[in-house]
């Protein structure tokens, strides 16, 4: 970016700060000292350190399956709550602990992959031992469970944190790309995916590839060839559900700054009928689409890619009035759909996302395959001496880094209340925060919980795009997660 454009950005976050009384000097040290927890609805440092004193001598053998954001600062909030925790990690991944919220910046060339690639072993707490083992058996009733390597574990209590899997197998022509996790080797992804125009951030390595497929594209739309760029969002529940359009926004944001936006079109095929499930959000996002000029098709759904041909199938769908209904009195409502081929240059895909397989099949997953669990106390429905967080619990929202900071705090606190044999007060109420990147500079923050209005942290409109939210998304959120969230802190 020049120094006009800088100077630019900065002069309108002064004029937006000024409406609500603040400075950028204000902005930023408010940014700085919180670390911008209050991005996520936290509390300062000075705060989780308060809270972090409590310790209980509660006593039992804790297992925590899943290694990642969620699982690990779990364990080292129980560490810092419990006077003598016993406490085992189940992963199998060396690279669990990487900043997946980064997959977005990596995808457009603004990160390095080295730069979210972090190592497990870095941040497990002292005194948490580790197996480096996937759990493949579950068995709740007797409180044990097997491993992939045989070795059957007993627990007291059971924490689910296994996260979920990008179902790239179910796209029809995609089958031998299987299904994934977001870290870790997926070489046979992207040799599936290929160097024609397929990709996707969802991995760390597929982000990489996104970037130069990326600029590939662009430099073809640069040549002056009209060229396409397809997004697509799956029918199923997905991490950061944000991130479909972020890569959209930001693709559109390297082809201005290559001089090649007249020469492409970029459509978005989300699945729902909406752009984002809280209304003011889905409001201001359709605006800005359409002062992008962009293009979007509701209720399509991407079953399948032609390689060979560059053609993405969608599933379209839609309703149709049928016949009178007497009884009812009112018409009925008939469900239709067809295949639509829509021919791609560039086809960046959400993979539909999935409970893994040992969850889902296991009487610990529901119908759906994830874990059910109430949604306040993150308690599974059944079994009392188990919990779930982050993406794989069964809750309405909440898949998302911000979702687990709050979440974490709530399932340490019940865990220990369940061990002590005291009620489980702790209460998630849903938050959720999302921060929608809408070009190089900006930032939307869209922050909501169970009432799916907007619940904002900054004394600022959660509406506009700006670029105070930018710098936290870039500079600060990494940093605040790694060695915030990941020692019990944050």
């Amino acid at each position: 970016m020049d120094n006009k454009y800088i100077d630019n950005m900065l002069s309108e976050m002064d004029k937006d700060l000024s409406k609500s009384g603040l400075s950028r000097r204000d902005a930023m040290k408010l940014a700085g000292i919180s670390s911008a927890t209050f991005l996520m609805g936290g509390a300062t440092s000075a705060q989780a350190e308060t809270e972090a004193v409590k310790s209980s001598k509660a006593k039992g053998k804790i297992v925590i399956v899943g290694g990642g954001l969620a699982g690990i600062s779990t364990a080292a909030r129980l560490t810092l709550n419990m006077t003598d925790p016993d406490i085992t990690i189940i992963e199998p991944e060396a690279l669990s602990a990487s900043y997946q919220p980064g997959q977005t910046l990596v995808g457009a060339g603004i990160w390095d992959e080295s730069e979210i690639a972090y190592k497990r072993d870095d941040f497990i707490p002292d005194g948490v031992k580790v197996i480096e083992d996937k759990a493949i058996d579950f068995d709740p009733n007797n409180n044990k469970l097997t491993t992939a390597k045989g070795q059957v574990i007993s627990y007291d209590y059971l924490i689910v944190a296994t996260g979920l899997q990008l179902d790239f197998e179910s796209i029809k022509g995609l089958e031998e790309a299987g299904r994934v996790y977001s870290s870790g080797d997926n070489s046979k992804l992207l040799k599936v995916l290929g160097d024609d125009g397929l990709c996707s951030i969802y991995t760390g390595q597929g982000a990489t590839q996104t970037w130069e497929q990326m600029q590939k594209y662009i430099a073809q739309a640069k040549s002056g060839k009209k060229t396409r760029f397809l997004f697509t969002h799956p029918s199923t529940p997905i991490k950061c559900g944000g991130a479909p359009k972020k890569i959209m926004y930001l693709t559109n944001s390297r082809l201005k700054e290559a001089g090649a936006r007249e020469n492409a079109e970029l459509i978005f095929y989300p699945n729902g009928g909406a752009m984002f499930g809280v209304p003011e959000y889905h409001d201001a996002i359709l605006e800005q689409f359409k002062r992008e000029g962009f293009e979007w098709h509701y209720r399509h759904n991407l079953i399948e890619v032609d390689a060979k041909n560059k053609i993405a199938v969608f599933d379209s769908k839609w309703q149709e009035k049928g016949p009178w209904d007497p009884i009812m009195k009112d018409f009925e409502v008939i469900p239709k759909h067809e295949k639509i081929r829509v021919p791609y240059d560039f086809l960046h895909i959400s993979p539909p996302q999935i409970a893994p397989r040992e969850i889902r099949e296991s009487d610990l997953g529901s119908a759906a395959g994830w874990v059910p669990v109430n949604k306040e106390t993150l308690q599974h429905i059944k079994y009392k001496n188990i919990f779930a967080i982050g993406d794989i619990a069964q809750v309405p929202m909440g898949k998302t880094g911000g979702s687990v900071r709050k979440q974490y705090k709530v399932l340490v606190d019940n865990l220990i209340a369940q061990m002590e044999g005291k009620k489980l007060t702790s209460k998630y109420d849903g938050y959720t925060v999302c921060p929608l990147i809408t070009s190089i500079g900006t930032v939307m923050l869209a922050e909501f919980d169970w009432s799916v209005s907007p619940k904002p942290s900054f004394p600022l409109d959660p509406l506009v795009e700006r670029w105070v939210f930018w710098l936290m998304k870039v500079y600060a959120l990494k940093p605040m997660t790694m060695y915030g969230m990941l020692s019990g802190k944050a």
